[in-house]
């Protein structure tokens, strides 16, 4: 294969429902990859479509919000895996540290810096090749507009990560030309990421005039990210441990079907039961008794925030693709085989017992029930979006929350909301599988005022209501 131009090319694999981005650089030869999720069959996908081989496989640090296909990877590829060699790992690696150099190739060399804030054994890596301004792979440190959250390691360290984070930003800044092109692995969504990124692109240069990190002053920083912090998903307990224990490849292979009658004990033995359609299809006809978790939104990160670790877990959906593509998110977060599957429509499920079903509506339509008669009005989003704003009269409790805390939601009809609709409708399915009477609004949440809803509108710390 011909080189590319400049001497090598950065190609970036998104994974969209994570909010996440692994990188694959060649020089039309040889490839480096950094940061790889668990399902790598998009990794060596690629590097065939290129016609390259992979020689080098880097981590940035030991994730928390994904299962690392990075060992798996190496093993399949022959590659060289780097990881710090201060993290305490159970596999065998090619340990790296500050200031090691690794000679890819005449195109390719990436030199390593420390950079904790994410992590305390957090790692950044500069490419550099001839004729070609260098990159820097920031896995969750630099983001765009944005850092790594410091708080994934427990309260007694977040300050001083922190303060680590606000560190390694300046030294990035200070050490690399302003126009190095920055490569973060979160911040698309990603939970690991202190806020959201902005933009889809970026540089040193840009970020020094508009990253907050890089534009205030170490307390301010520090204040403003300490304040702007909000739960995170549970699964993120395992994954550290997960990676530092060297995950194995992700078996993707079809699960156990089940029939109808195995549906029905698998959901009589309080088992999760997680049905893959849309949240209005949901709403129109479902098996009592199962969760809604549409695949067209975030749904590992919530399934995997709600599901009791390590609980059975059976998958329906409508096609044998949609399943699968359920299977592949799940292994990205370590929930590596579900118990059983099925697919079709729901009546095939109930084996002849009368499905349930509630109804879907929008904004403007509870505001003219609340003219008519007294609802409970459900706020399902998280803290920090409930103290910007709110409607008044609404109650709160945080969609991670619902489970335990079903018992305070007041008797009679639950009006549930989010931000879109999606927390929503998986909301709406767990009280219609506790037997409330249940409507799911879907709907945007900035849609609410102009319906005639009034908000109550705190303001969250440190920023104007």
């Amino acid at each position: 294969m011909t080189a590319p131009a400049h001497g090598f090319e950065i190609i970036a694999i998104d994974t969209p429902t994570l909010g996440d981005r692994s990188y694959l650089v060649h020089d039309g030869t040889v490839a480096v990859v950094i940061d790889p999720q668990r399902d790598i069959d998009r990794v060596l996908a690629l590097a065939a479509s290129r016609q390259v081989a992979i020689t080098h496989v880097f981590e940035t640090h030991l994730h928390n919000d994904y299962v690392t296909g990075g060992l798996a990877l190496a093993a399949a590829t022959g590659a060289d895996y780097h990881v710090n060699a201060a993290d305490l790992v159970a596999f065998d690696r090619v340990p790296v540290s500050e200031g090691d150099v690794i000679e890819v190739s005449p195109a390719l060399r990436v030199r390593v810096l420390a950079t904790p804030g994410h992590t305390f054994t957090h790692l950044a890596y500069v490419l550099e090749g001839p004729g070609q301004p260098a990159a820097v792979f920031t896995g969750g440190s630099l983001l765009y507009g944005s850092t790594g959250r410091p708080d994934l390691l427990g309260p007694a360290n977040t300050g001083a990560l922190a303060r680590a984070q606000y560190a390694s930003a300046h030294r990035l800044s200070a050490e690399l030309p302003e126009d190095t092109g920055i490569y973060p692995t979160h911040g698309f969504g990603s939970f690991c990421s202190a806020t959201q990124a902005e933009g889809e692109s970026s540089t040193i240069g840009h970020e020094r005039r508009a990253n907050p990190v890089l534009t205030q002053d170490e307390q301010e920083y520090v204040q403003a990210l300490l304040a702007g912090l909000d739960a995170y998903p549970a699964y993120y307990a395992h994954m550290g441990p997960a990676n530092a224990a060297g995950p194995a490849a992700a078996d993707l292979s079809e699960c156990s079907r089940a029939d109808a009658a195995e549906l029905r004990r698998r959901l009589d033995a309080q088992e999760w039961v997680v049905d893959l359609r849309t949240g209005t299809a949901f709403a129109a006809g479902h098996l009592a008794g199962t969760f809604s978790f549409p695949l067209d939104g975030s749904f590992a990160t919530y399934l995997g925030w709600l599901i009791p670790w390590g609980a059975p877990l059976t998958l329906l959906g409508e096609t044998p693709e949609a399943v699968a593509e359920a299977q592949r998110e799940l292994v990205r977060i370590g929930l590596d085989r579900p118990a059983a599957t099925a697919t079709g429509h729901p009546s095939d499920w109930a084996g002849g017992q009368p499905l349930r079903s509630y109804p879907v509506s929008d904004f403007p339509a509870l505001a003219a029930v609340l003219h008519h008669r007294k609802v409970t009005v459900l706020d399902v989003r998280r803290d920090l979006e409930w103290a910007e704003s709110h409607l008044s009269g609404a109650i709160h409790i945080p969609l991670h929350e619902l489970l335990t805390r079903i018992g305070e939601v007041p008797g009679g009809e639950i009006w549930v909301h989010c931000r879109s609709g999606y927390r929503a409708a998986v909301a709406a399915s767990i009280l219609d599988a506790a037997g409330r009477a249940v409507v799911a609004v879907d709907d945007e949440y900035a849609n609410a005022a102009h319906a005639g809803l009034h908000i109550t509108a705190e303001g969250m710390p440190g920023k104007a209501a």
